[in-house]
């Protein structure tokens, strides 16, 4: 099991008592925007190293589309692989073993983390 699939689990697994319908679509949501946070922070990694090397290669108009694209296709690889089969397997092999549990702050605070980084690079560079 992935690191992505213990945090949805966890997710899962924290929210499933409150929200008995929808535990499984928070988990799919916070899994594909911490995706889309840590693309978002590769993104402007990798724009602000090319800018430092004078290399040109797209605009940000379309480094934005680009973006927008890539988290659509985050979101239904995430609904395909933790909403079907593979999720009511990988939740068997949770629960048999112990896993380590991580704290709902931490997880909830680590998208919004890459996301202030982000804005912070954007701003100094």
């Amino acid at each position: 099991m992935t690191l992505f699939d213990h945090f949805v689990f966890n997710m899962f697994q924290y929210y499933k008592p409150r929200f008995k319908a929808k535990a499984n679509v928070i988990s799919l949501v916070y899994i594909t925007f911490l995706q889309a946070s840590l693309v978002l922070l590769l993104g402007v990694f990798f724009s602000i190293f090319l800018s430092q090397m004078n290399v040109d290669t797209m605009s940000s108009t379309k480094a934005w589309s680009l973006f927008v694209i890539a988290i659509v296709i985050l979101y239904f690889k995430n609904w395909m692989s933790y909403s079907g089969r593979k999720r009511r397997v990988l939740n068997a092999k949770f629960t048999k073993k112990k896993a380590q549990n991580y704290s709902i702050w931490i997880l909830w605070l680590l998208p919004f983390g890459c996301i202030i980084l982000s804005i912070l690079l954007l701003q100094k560079f």
